[in-house]
């Protein structure tokens, strides 16, 4: 379609990727609660920084996004002050507490497009089930955390939400209840070897399984991290080079389909302190693409076009949106621009999120 308006605005992207904007399935923008780590406001300015046109928050909010009326409350804040389209996944379980379901149907009528119990497991497998049953009937996916939070065994051997082999367990119990109820099952920062085989599995059964994975898990092995340096701490924590080529030719392979960052932004007192004592996670929103482009596409892992597909197109697919990850005509026009010779060092000073804590840089 020809278009007659005088552009306010030309931009020369010759030499440049122009790509549909990207969709982050997984930020945390701790708003409402804790405001003086993240607002809305100020993690939807880092997503725009980072290429970023969409993303879905995590309802590990204070109080927790449990009900249609928080998600109004963040809806309406994201029209009002966000320069980016910001949607809210509803919480599984009433407080996160993993007791009793959360208002799941009305949480969904209110336009959340997922629900998560994010940084936990829901460790009632039949209470888990009876969430993806809704959830299958909702027509919404499941985002699941694979960590081990209420495993009794698991914790008297130390191992709680740390090692392979509980996100691994979790994971499978997932898949298998996925298989069992029909519904959309998405496994959220996948970490491990074991987790690409079993989605790679879990595919060739037909069981509805997509999974995500963060670029510090394919950029990062357990040898890069100091000791000293809190900002090496998150859940899940980095792996083993086994793990990280296994997760980079996952992607490759198709058989992982989106990048997304687990954006966790605390500040600089929370993370001036032991490893031991630091809460969990890093920035993620301004580093994505970047990293992402460096490490896969010229590590020879992803074309531009698999980028655009793990970082808008599938995140699009997964959540429906129906006029979001294409430039083809009709859609809506989120569109980033990447301009491939760029070079720039990560400088944490420079970014708009509230949040400064990270690894590079």
């Amino acid at each position: 379609q020809e278009i007659k308006e005088e552009a306010e605005e030309v931009i020369d992207a010759e030499g440049c990727y122009v790509m549909p904007g990207l969709i982050d399935l997984h930020v945390h923008l701790r708003d409402p609660g804790q405001t003086y780590k993240e607002t809305v406001e100020t993690g939807a300015a880092a997503a725009a920084h980072g290429g970023f046109t969409t993303v879905l928050a995590m309802p590990n909010t204070k109080p927790v996004t449990d009900d249609r009326l928080n998600i109004r409350y963040e809806h309406n804040k994201a029209k009002a002050m966000a320069p980016i389209h910001v949607l809210q996944a509803g919480a599984i379980t009433k407080g996160q507490k993993g007791k009793e379901l959360a208002d799941i149907d009305s949480m969904v009528a209110e336009g959340s497009p997922a629900i998560s119990e994010d940084g936990r497991s829901v460790m009632d497998s039949l209470l888990c089930k009876e969430a993806m049953k809704i959830a299958a009937e909702c027509g919404v996916p499941v985002m699941a955390h694979c960590v081990a939070n209420d495993d009794e065994y698991i914790r008297k051997q130390g191992l709680r939400g740390i090692s392979n082999a509980v996100e691994d367990i979790i994971a499978v119990r997932d898949v298998m209840l996925a298989g069992e109820t029909g519904a959309h099952l998405h496994l959220c920062h996948c970490s491990t070897y074991g987790s690409v085989e079993i989605v790679r599995q879990a595919k060739k059964h037909g069981i509805n399984v997509t999974a995500e994975v963060c670029p510090h898990h394919f950029t990062l092995t357990s040898k890069d991290v100091d000791a000293g340096d809190a900002n090496y701490k998150m859940n899940p924590p980095l792996r083993t080079k086994k793990d990280v080529e296994a997760l980079k030719r996952g992607l490759r392979d198709d058989i992982m389909d989106v990048i997304a960052t687990d954006h966790a932004p605390h500040t600089f007192e929370d993370k001036n302190t032991s490893m031991k004592s630091a809460p969990f996670g890093i920035v993620g929103l301004e580093t994505a693409a970047c990293l992402t482009y460096t490490e896969l596409v010229l590590g020879g892992y992803l074309t531009p076009m698999q980028m655009a597909e793990k970082m808008s197109y599938n995140p699009a697919k997964i959540l429906h949106l129906d006029k979001k990850g294409s430039l083809a005509p009709g859609m809506d026009a989120d569109v980033v621009v990447i301009d491939p010779e760029a070079e720039y060092v990560i400088d944490p000073k420079e970014f708009v999120s509230k949040g400064k804590n990270t690894p590079f840089g």
